[in-house]
């Protein structure tokens, strides 16, 4: 099953300036591994060292924030939009892709 994922521009670097891509999986968990293994270095922007989602990255699957789903184990189907979006706030950031650490 593949679903669409709307890549924000810090994050293009890793798709090779890329705005939308596709990935396998039925979970949003899964889809995140598929990015990884094509993207090497993808997973780490997203989930922290604990393997949960970063504070500064929302993740949406049909414009449902995934958070009041059932967060990394929210299910997806063929033709599902998984939109990553990073939080937006003032000031800098010395970490790879622009988010701010946990």
């Amino acid at each position: 099953m593949s679903v669409e994922v709307q890549v924000p521009t810090v994050l293009r670097s890793h798709t090779g300036g890329e705005r939308v891509v596709h990935a396998e999986g039925n979970t949003v968990a899964a889809v995140i591994e598929a990015l990884e293994h094509e993207f090497p270095g993808f997973r780490t922007e997203l989930l922290g060292d604990d393997g949960n989602l970063r504070t500064f990255v929302n993740l949406y699957v049909n414009d449902e924030d995934i958070r009041y789903l059932n967060r990394l184990d929210t299910p997806l189907a063929d033709g599902d939009r998984l939109a990553i979006l990073p939080a937006l706030a003032g000031g800098g950031s010395s970490t790879p892709g622009g988010f701010p650490p946990d």
